[in-house]
């Protein structure tokens, strides 16, 4: 039997499909060839003309149509017939379609997304409580990596319906220091103090230029807003800097940056309150008034 078996293992490789199958080991070589060759030169092209994000797109569709013209090719080649496998396909594709709505949600959200461009590939994005570099634009989800070195998979629908702050997508942002100095402090010296500061820092930017806002009476201090400007790429060198800036020019103008505090009173420190005992006509007892141990509380 086994001497059976393997005369029809042998019977079936006839010359014909010999061929096919060589035919179809070349095919997979020469498209793993050109699918290289094509993408290297979309890369290359797309560094000149386009943005990543299009670079990218367009590699990943160059790999995609060459790898389904080589199945098809191969497919063709060993003889299975390719429209009764498409129809098997659409039919299975349907079934699939119905069983995954949320992939396809994302599919048309990251088909909304690539034509609004609100980010690409680079930018710095927050989303809810998450924040970090966009690493990968795909059809169905965004990747990033965090400041902390960590790799985030956000869906499509999730960018598409939630707020989302682009961080970085203009070249020049304001640097927001909130402030809190005593109620003593001469608000034009603090003014001048601050805008020094400004002008001395060699990340902040004189156009737009600094401004400072008085913007609250607090319990325990004037409150002003510090904005500065500065070039996207400045952004930890300019935080950094500036905030021991102000620290150490405050201390030494005597600028008083003051914390919350309580004041509080012990009883010995005011008189007691006057309390009097009032007794009904006729009563032997006399009338007590305050200073008297017992008519005080």
């Amino acid at each position: 039997m086994i001497d059976q078996v393997f005369r029809d293992f042998l019977g079936y490789f006839t010359p014909e499909r010999v061929q096919n199958l060589v035919a179809a080991g070349l095919a997979i070589i020469l498209g793993l060839v050109a699918m290289r060759l094509l993408t290297a030169f979309a890369r290359r092209l797309s560094k000149r003309s386009v943005t990543p994000q299009y670079a990218m797109l367009i590699r990943k569709g160059i790999k995609y149509t060459i790898g389904v013209v080589v199945l098809f090719i191969v497919l063709h080649l060993l003889g299975v017939k390719i429209g009764a496998l498409l129809g098997a396909a659409g039919i299975v594709g349907i079934a699939i379609g119905f069983a995954s709505q949320t992939s396809m949600s994302n599919l048309i959200s990251g088909l909304f997304l690539i034509s609004e461009k609100p980010f690409e590939i680079g930018d710095v994005i927050k989303v809810g409580g998450t924040s970090g570099v966009i690493q990968s634009i795909d059809l169905l989800s965004v990747k990033i990596k965090t400041f902390d070195n960590q790799y985030i998979r956000i869906p499509n629908e999730k960018l598409l319906n939630s707020e989302l702050t682009n961080v970085t997508r203009f070249p020049i942002r304001r640097l927001d220091v909130h402030l809190g100095v005593a109620y003593k402090t001469d608000i034009g010296h603090l003014r001048e103090v601050l805008f020094d500061i400004a002008s001395k820092n060699p990340h902040c930017l004189d156009e737009p230029e600094p401004l400072v806002v008085f913007t609250d009476f607090g319990d325990s201090a004037l409150k002003f807003l510090f904005g500065v400007w500065f070039y996207k790429s400045d952004f930890l060198s300019l935080r950094n800097s500036i905030m021991q800036e102000i620290k150490e020019r405050f201390e030494a103008e005597g600028i008083e940056i003051p914390f919350p505090h309580l004041s509080i009173y012990a009883g010995s420190a005011t008189d007691p309150m006057p309390v009097a005992l009032h007794q009904e006509p006729g009563s032997p007892r006399s009338t007590r008034r305050g200073g008297s141990s017992r008519g005080r509380k």
